[in-house]
């Protein structure tokens, strides 16, 4: 195929086609993992779907509704551009035979446009505004595949993972804050066998440029007087303040971070302890201040107690903000890394294991493959044991997935000493009866 991101060659049958990667799907959906005929784009996409534990008959769920809905899609940046969406691609969902639809980077849908008919359709396949559409939870499907290789593309017919969506085809573009590269989310059309054409993938993408263009010029920016920490999965604070970034050392990034976590201050006792339990000298704790002042400013250091001033903001306290509003996913997209992962501060040490332990466990309560797929995908969690065994015991018995798990699960299990028992690795003490608990909730 001359161009892998479109679903269909020139002169290609779509009926022919449908039937070909229909037969295909159903034999990788019952077990056999080498497909044959199928874009590579497609087949990579099912096996991440299968790793998650997407059911080729299951369906979106819904995480937003209501009043929370409606919160959170007024205030997502793409708002701002939906005027553009709706110039560009109304008139293709207004002929009854498409939709227009916009998800955030998680793949969750925040509109869903078109004709009464092509609603009606959507809706039984849970394709609605509030429905999460990425891959771990709905399958390979052109949105959230589009988010998953940060790529315009096209998914024909049976390509998609689940059967219930089998009947349509789509073609979406993801879409980035022009200032960071940050993925805001995707738009899509979705329709009938037809939109597998180039013309609806170079549509999509043009609208995807064109939003990317204006909020380039409207997307609102931090006030230059707001200060932002970032410390986590870094070795030292980089602070931006004043319209210049500053790398802190070992030291003041950790007495930054103290001073996040208590702003209504402390006393340099206070913070001598945090830094150096019993082996604390009051005069370097003050030396250290002073100099932590010189750097960020009088405006922003008070004392008598030490405390900071104006609006800062850091990347560990929007974690656990998302956390406490249940917001697990967000979270986790959000956690770049261990808080000052080298710091033997003992209160770093107490306040980077409690962030870790608030967002494990919310994961694991959280019954979702998908995010304990994503946890175990970076460094800092490729390691993790118990993640690792409630992962393995919630795939399919005797499927590639699960004896690759398994095997890791082994693997790390002989690397901490720890014996398995009947076959498989067990912790001591509650860890096994938590791991069951959490491989239940998977399963319900």
């Amino acid at each position: 195929m001359s161009n892998p991101w479109l679903a269909l060659d020139r002169g290609a049958d779509p009926v022919e086609r449908i039937s070909q990667v229909g037969r295909a799907h159903e034999s990788f959906v019952t077990g056999q993992r080498r497909v044959h005929q199928v874009r590579s784009v497609v087949v990579d996409s099912w096996r991440r779907s299968a790793g998650a534990l997407v059911s080729p008959d299951g369906t979106a769920p819904i995480e937003l509704s209501d009043g929370a809905l409606e919160a959170y899609r007024a205030a997502h940046p793409l708002a701002r551009v939906l005027p553009i969406f709706r110039d560009l691609l109304g008139g293709l969902a207004d002929d009854g035979d498409h939709l227009m639809a916009v998800c955030d980077a998680h793949g969750r849908l925040l509109w869903v446009e078109g004709h009464a008919s092509a609603l009606r359709g959507a809706e039984t396949m849970n394709f609605v505004p509030g429905a999460r559409w990425d891959e771990a939870h709905a399958g390979t499907n052109a949105p959230g595949t589009a988010l998953a290789v940060d790529h315009p593309l096209q998914i024909f017919a049976t390509e998609h993972f689940t059967r219930g969506v089998q009947r349509w085809t789509c073609a979406a573009a993801p879409i980035h804050d022009p200032a960071t590269g940050a993925l805001l989310g995707a738009i899509d059309v979705t329709g009938g066998d037809h939109l597998a054409n180039p013309h609806s993938l170079a549509l999509v993408r043009a609208t995807a440029l064109a939003a990317e263009a204006y909020l380039g010029t409207h997307l609102p920016r931090p006030a230059p007087d707001t200060t932002t920490v970032s410390v986590l999965g870094r070795e030292d604070a980089v602070v931006a303040v004043r319209g210049r970034k500053l790398r802190l050392g070992r030291r003041h990034s950790e007495l930054l971070c103290l001073l996040l976590v208590h702003p209504d201050g402390r006393t340099g006792d206070q913070l001598g302890f945090d830094l150096y339990a019993d082996d604390q000298n009051p005069v370097t704790v003050r030396a250290e201040l002073s100099r932590l002042r010189r750097i960020l400013g009088p405006s922003l250091l008070d004392s008598r107690p030490y405390r900071l001033c104006g609006e800062v903001s850091a990347d560990f306290l929007h974690v656990t903000r998302l956390l406490d509003r249940g917001l697990v996913t967000d979270a986790l997209a959000a956690y770049t890394g261990p808080l000052l992962p080298s710091s033997d501060a003992p209160g770093v040490i107490r306040l980077r294991r409690l962030i870790d332990s608030r967002l494990r466990t919310a994961i694991l309560t959280a019954g979702d493959p998908g995010l304990l797929q994503s946890w175990l995908n970076t460094a800092w969690g490729a390691e993790d044991l118990e993640m690792w065994e409630v992962y393995a015991a919630g795939l399919a018995p005797r499927s590639p997935a699960r004896l690759l798990a398994e095997n890791r699960v082994s693997a790390l299990s002989e690397d901490y000493g720890l014996r398995p028992s009947g076959g498989n690795p067990r912790r001591a003490g509650g860890a096994a009866t938590n791991t069951a608990t959490s491989v239940q909730r998977l399963r319900q």
